[in-house]
């Protein structure tokens, strides 16, 4: 639903902030949508909802899907523009692929966006998994090993508040803390520096996570190695793989921090 009022002076957009609540319809599990659907989860008006699909239509971001409209892949060069602009994979993948033929498992990326954990890279290893995962996969923060990394990295107060907001994720994860035992198991995390998620998202998946730092010692990202749970123990996780993800999170800050002192040149 749109926010009546959410827009403060007289620059912000409401046509564009519009136009982007329609693109945010189309989640997990509901690949195409009628015209009157989007306009019941949006709040807006059916000949508003009209005009902002015609427009997306033409400019390539959705089609027609039947009776309905779907997004198209050119909605994926949204999300990737951030992540090039921010140079994060090309200075961590060839940290991350490394880490993968150590471990022979999974490696990802990700950042926090609300109370979701959006992936921003990864390198992948042909295994069955519960979930399917790629850039731009969001999963409840709570329940993932980066997304405790990332939330444990957040000033305590602000927690309650990142939490508030809504999963936009589609997914209900196993685990389900009580305030205080998500407190607890933060403050934990803060003092061992990684995160442990044994099946706490989805049945068979477990993995663990530590921060990425960048120059000024800020965690901005998270980065973990995913095992299955039926092939890999708590105790090979731990003794084996967490030593190797702790050396690359800090080999991906060093290059990351070396990398914003290069001067821009711009011909």
């Amino acid at each position: 639903m749109t926010e009546p009022g959410r827009g403060a002076g007289p620059d912000f957009i409401e046509a564009l902030a519009r136009g982007l609540d329609v693109v945010r319809t189309f989640r997990p599990g509901t690949p195409s949508m009628t015209l009157s659907e989007i306009a019941g989860l949006t709040g807006l008006a059916r000949p508003t909802v009209r005009r902002i699909l015609i427009t997306l239509e033409t400019l390539g971001y959705v089609r027609g899907a039947g009776r309905g409209y779907a997004l198209t892949p050119r909605v994926l060069d949204l999300g990737m523009a951030y992540v090039n602009a921010l140079n994060m994979w090309d200075v961590a993948r060839p940290h991350m692929e490394k880490l993968v033929v150590q471990t022979n498992e999974s490696t990802s990326m990700a950042q926090l966006d609300g109370s979701d954990i959006v992936y921003v890279a990864r390198v992948a290893v042909p295994k069955i998994v519960t979930l399917a995962v790629n850039i731009g996969t969001r999963f409840p923060a709570a329940a993932t090993s980066m997304g405790k990394v990332l939330l444990a990295a957040l000033p305590p107060a602000a927690v309650p508040v990142v939490l508030a907001e809504a999963s936009r994720s589609g997914i209900t994860p196993r685990w389900q803390p009580a305030p205080a035992e998500l407190e607890s198991s933060l403050r934990e995390i803060r003092a061992k520096g990684w995160a442990l998620a044994d099946q706490d998202l989805a049945p068979g998946v477990r993995s663990v996570a530590t921060g990425v730092r960048d120059g000024d010692g800020t965690v901005i990202a998270a980065v973990n190695v995913t095992v299955h749970a039926a092939e890999t123990s708590v105790e090979t996780l731990l003794d084996e793989h967490l030593p190797k993800l702790l050396r690359t999170a800090a080999d991906i800050g060093h290059d990351w921090a070396l990398t914003a002192t290069i001067p821009s040149v711009i011909a």
